[in-house]
């Protein structure tokens, strides 16, 4: 058997789709649009929004209000589904005279402070926020064309240089100003110009001197790329530039541009060592086998992934070949620096499906694919959602796909998790109880209860925590820890975990003979505990919430591979998951709360809490929540993972290539993902020959269509 095992080339390809036809030229006809009051905004073509600096009368200087509308503008477009690329233009016969000295002498030659270090300090705090009015156009995904007419002076020559696309007229000229004034251009030009224009000799003698850049000059440097003879043949042309861009893949162009920027800031070597993947040859039927992708998600890959599973006991029975690709930001994929706060900006399930993307043309490329070459795609929790999403808005890339125990729904407060996990608890078929649940829940009452009597002491010693729980903060902490326990035994249950539903029980319901049968739920708990520290080998029990702070905030890689501080970012920014327990259903301690989880997100990554349901609700608009808008998937889920509840379980009928669902009664987290065996449950081995079936369906499909 050969396999390949070398990082995956990433080429900054965007997949190009047909296009929209040109769009018409603009210009406001009235003044800024409210709320802003130096900005107006339209959207003059589909999933274009144009934005126009409106200080005519003022030349567009930049006074204090831009510096914050620029801000809170970008980020809302960063969020807006409807918006694919942005267009900046300015409003009358100059793009902009920079910025407006009369509005903001006060704060930029005069900065308040009673002595030097008091103004020093909040210069510094001033230039920063200047800063962030161009780099929220950087980190924007979507890519921004600038149109400049007539002048374009100090902070205007920052503003262009954090777009990605520049045009001009040819009465167009450009003017690093600041040193006229006294000041060093310091919130962008000085450290993007030089990678704009590549010279430094160039970008010295305009920083420098001060002297103007026209039009000819500019395009031949590379700060432009094209000039135009008029304001309006200019906008013409970046609006039907924008149409172009807008008409292709949102996620494939959006991840370009990251890709894109990346490459800007680091080696060729570390842009070619972004993502590991592995190759397995061995059951390809060449030159036209199939091709079955296995997405990594949020944990690292290896050879297994082709070596072993369900997916390769398919492949080895079309004929086909096997790669899997792990994820950019888990496993050995993740760069040096790629745990720091800033750069965890480019970590989205959205770029990881463009990864993909790219990673499909790598491999066409490198195997000498066709369209004769039918792609199926597999992931298993996240990555599940990844292979159902992949086929939602990359159908030409993958035939069909396989999603198991994917949550497709994001959700914010994720209390149903321990509502199954109850009811797991509950199910004689795999051990379970009603005295189980009873006692489990009897047990966490004592604990807190212990807690609130100020036994603080006594309940560390007894579950032999790291730590003693002396405040509220670290108590959360302990009942977490406990809960964790029995939530990933539900999880993982006859998946190869530390323990089962069935040994879990037998403990908390004093059903072995090693416990006295007198012995209190709480005392039962204790040594539930005991057995899974000796058998996992945990030394001690968490319990301090400022570890758990320091655990997260942890950037040295080697703290990355288990991706704990990256997946709770993704927890912030997209999917939420917060697995609460404050209503009845629960059977742990009301401690565990929405508000005690989300305090992480400001504390660890800086993201507010009020944004995060803003975001659940964004990644819920953009991939549909548990009605995706996906076809020819198969969502395949056990009854007793609690995350079957975010996941499609009812086929769509509505749909010509409609999605099929699997609940594998009595089965748990991606059970059906691993090699069969022969202890399997009989509903598992059912649900392993209907996957196979569906799949053998689509390969023949496609067949007949090439055929056809």
């Amino acid at each position: 058997m050969t396999f390949i095992i070398r990082s995956a080339l990433v080429k900054n390809r965007s997949l190009w789709l047909p296009g929209l036809s040109a769009v018409r030229a603009i210009s406001s006809p009235g003044g800024p649009t409210p709320p802003f009051t130096t900005l107006s905004v339209s959207q003059p073509a589909t999933a274009v929004t144009h934005i126009e600096l409106h200080r005519p009368e003022k030349r567009n200087a930049m006074n204090k209000a831009f510096w914050r509308e620029m801000v809170e503008c970008f980020t809302q477009i960063a969020e807006d589904p409807d918006c694919r690329v942005v267009v900046v233009s300015g409003a009358g016969d100059v793009f902009t005279a920079g910025i407006d000295l009369m509005d903001m002498a006060s704060e930029v030659l005069q900065p308040e402070g009673d002595d030097m270090a008091r103004t020093s300090w909040n210069m510094r705090r001033i230039i920063a926020k200047y800063q962030e009015t161009f780099s929220v156009i950087e980190r924007c995904p979507k890519p921004v064309v600038v149109a400049v007419q007539g002048a374009c002076v100090g902070g205007g020559v920052d503003l262009i240089t954090a777009c990605d696309i520049r045009l001009c007229t040819q009465d167009a000229w450009f003017q690093v100003k600041e040193v006229d004034i006294g000041l060093a251009a310091d919130v962008g030009t000085l450290q993007r110009l030089p990678k704009v224009i590549g010279s430094r000799s160039l970008v010295n003698e305009l920083a420098l001197t001060a002297r103007k850049m026209y039009a000819d000059e500019a395009k031949e440097s590379g700060l432009v790329s094209r000039v135009f003879p008029d304001k309006e043949a200019m906008l013409a042309g970046a609006l039907e530039m924008a149409g172009e861009i807008a008409g292709r893949s949102p996620v494939a162009v959006q991840g370009t541009k990251v890709n894109l920027i990346y490459s800007r800031d680091h080696s060729v070597a570390e842009g070619l060592n972004y993502m590991r993947f592995f190759v397995n040859e061995a059951y390809w039927e060449r030159p036209h086998g199939p091709v079955f992708l296995f997405i990594g998600g949020e944990g690292p890959i290896s050879e297994f992934n082709v070596l072993a599973g369900h997916h390769v006991d398919m492949a080895e029975e079309h004929g086909a070949l096997l790669v899997a690709l792990e994820h950019r930001f888990y496993g050995e994929s993740i760069n040096k620096d790629g745990l720091e706060t800033e750069n965890l900006g480019d970590l989205s399930s959205q770029q990881a499906l463009a990864d993909v993307a790219e990673f499909h043309q790598y491999i066409s490329d490198r195997f000498d694919l066709s369209d004769k070459n039918t792609w199926i795609s597999f992931g298993g929790s996240y990555a599940g959602a990844l292979s159902a999403w992949l086929r939602g808005k990359f159908p030409h890339l993958v035939y069909g796909a396989v999603a198991s125990s994917a949550p497709v729904k994001a959700k914010l407060d994720f209390s149903t998790f321990n509502k199954v996990v109850g009811l797991s608890l509950a199910d004689e078929d795999v051990g379970g109880s009603d005295k189980c649940v009873g006692d489990v829940w009897e047990a966490f009452a004592a604990v807190e209860a212990a807690l609130f009597a100020g036994n603080a002491t006594e309940v560390g010693k007894d579950f032999g925590c790291c730590e003693i729980p002396e405040n509220l903060e670290d108590q959360i902490e302990v009942m977490q820890s406990l809960a964790d326990i029995v939530m990933g035994t539900v999880e993982y249950n006859e998946e190869g975990g530390i323990l089962t539903i069935e040994e879990i029980c037998k403990i908390m319901t004093n059903e072995t003979e090693t416990y006295d049968s007198e012995t209190e739920a709480y005392d039962r708990l204790i040594k539930l505990v005991q057995i899974y520290r000796a058998t996992g080998e945990e030394p001690c029990l968490d319990a301090s919430h400022k570890q758990t702070i320091q655990d997260l905030s942890d950037t040295n890689l080697d703290s990355a591979y288990n991706g704990e501080r990256q997946w709770y970012y993704q927890t912030c920014t997209e999917f939420g998951f917060f697995q609460t327990c404050e209503d009845a259903s629960c059977p742990f301690s009301r401690m565990l709360t929405l508000q005690a989880q989300t305090d992480l997100c400001p504390e660890v990554f800086n993201i507010p809490q009020h944004s995060l349901p803003g975001h659940i609700a964004f990644t819920n608009k953009y991939y549909g929540g548990d009605h995706p808008d996906t076809d020819r998937v198969l969502y395949v889920n056990g009854d007793i993972d609690p995350w079957h509840e975010l996941s499609v379980l009812e086929e769509d009928l509505d749909k010509e290539d409609k999605d099929m669902a699997i609940l594998i009664k009595g089965t748990s987290h991606c059970a059906d993902m691993n090699p069969g065996g022969a202890a399997d449950r009989p509903a598992l081995k059912q649900a392993r020959k209907a996957i196979e079936r569906k799949v053998a369906k689509w390969l023949k499909e496609a067949a007949w269509k090439l055929v056809g």
